[in-house]
């Protein structure tokens, strides 16, 4: 498994949780950088899979 794959899973997983506690406080910033989080890990995980696919 590539390392991206991990960073991005990671970053995917704090982005759901800042996204959840930002609309339990109701700060929308916490919500918004949550969501931009999970973009971000999400993106860095596909790269991380296509890495993995061209590596076999």
């Amino acid at each position: 498994m590539d390392k991206d794959r991990i960073a991005g899973s990671t970053k995917e997983a704090k982005g759901a949780i800042k996204e959840a506690a930002g609309k339990a406080v109701g700060d929308t910033k916490l919500t918004a950088v949550g969501k931009s989080d999970k973009a971000q890990g999400k993106v860095k995980n596909a790269v991380g899979g296509l890495k993995d696919a061209l590596k076999k």
